[in-house]
């Protein structure tokens, strides 16, 4: 298995994507291609002892920022990070592509250079994200936030197939994410959706409330781009915020400083079921190739993991399955 990743992505390139990189070859045995500018990724790899069978570099003379227009970047930088690493991956020299960066370029450069599955209209970014009984997968939050209802079905055929072959689940339950549990509840876009998902072969269960998110009500949660997009955020913001709060207490209080003493054990398993690393990068579902999007703040062990679900994408032949439930509807 061999991957292709963007070294000059994250916040902290290319330092974290070299880490991952070498921590992803060590503990997964895959052959890792590391896409940027040679003399910055070379100077990173010196720090470092490697495989050097293992892990190669390609050179890309440019990058594309995290606030650049995607689709201008993606046309004007040829040579960037992003569209050298897509090639690779259209070009078969790649099983996989991972990058931290600029998420609009990477969903802009693959739906070019890979274009969609047959029967796919629109890509989605799917994210997993901890419940209260295991984990749930929501799509999309980002890729495409002008949905139709044909989308949400199509969301929810790939992510039906993603949580069986990556996440083991068998017979997902997917929810539709909207004002209310009741048909007649949201918009003419949620009617539309709620009838066709209805009519399809899908384990759908039918609306489900932002409060059911966390719960676990559904394994798949589907909405537009716009509103996940906005859910992601939001949780993000909310679990800093309770982090930050907790920690402001217990300083302030001596009582309970000797209370999370006795209670780290569960607070860090709690962070374990929390920390993003731990699921490393959210598949773009719908291209022809296996894409990993990863959070900019992405760390050594985020880009560690997300070499695996790439690697894993490929070996379980998600992109495969997704076709054949589309010619099965």
């Amino acid at each position: 298995m061999k991957i292709a990743l963007d070294a000059m992505g994250s916040d902290k390139a290319p330092a974290a994507e070299v880490s991952g990189a070498i921590q992803a070859v060590q503990e997964y045995g895959c052959e890792v291609i590391l896409v940027g500018d040679e003399v910055v990724v070379k100077k990173e790899l010196k720090k470092h002892r490697y495989d050097t069978g293992k892990i190669s570099l390609v050179h890309a003379s440019e990058r594309i920022g995290m606030h650049e227009p995607a689709a201008v970047s993606v046309r004007r930088k040829r040579q960037s990070s992003i569209v050298v690493g897509m090639e690779l991956l259209k070009n078969d020299q790649a099983d996989g592509f991972v990058s931290a960066g600029n998420t609009g370029a990477v969903v802009c450069a693959a739906t070019l250079s890979l274009r969609l599955l047959p029967g796919i209209e629109r890509p989605g970014i799917a994210i997993v994200i901890p419940t209260l009984v295991g984990k749930s997968l929501i799509i999309d939050v980002g890729a495409n936030i002008t949905a139709k209802p044909t989308h949400l079905l199509q969301y929810g055929i790939m992510a039906d197939a993603y949580c069986k072959y990556i996440l083991h689940i068998d017979n997902p339950k997917v929810g539709l994410l909207n004002v209310g549990e009741e048909e007649t509840k949201g918009t003419d876009f949620i009617k539309e959706s709620h009838a066709l998902l209805s009519g399809s072969k899908l384990n759908f269960i039918g609306n489900i409330e932002g409060r059911d998110i966390y719960r676990g009500s559904a394994d798949i949660i589907l909405c537009d781009g716009f509103l996940g997009n906005v859910v992601l955020k939001v949780s993000e913001s909310v679990i800093d915020t309770i982090v930050k709060l907790l920690k402001r207490e217990i300083r302030a209080n001596f009582i309970a400083k000797i209370g999370a003493l006795l209670a780290s054990a569960a607070f860090m398993s709690l962070k374990k079921k929390m920390d993003y690393t731990e699921y490393g990068g959210a598949p773009l579902l719908g291209v022809d190739g296996r894409c990993i999007i990863c959070h900019g703040i992405s760390n050594a062990k985020a880009i560690k993991n997300a070499i695996r679900v790439a690697a894993e994408t490929k070996a379980q032949e998600v992109n495969k399955h997704i076709v054949e439930q589309l010619q099965n509807l």
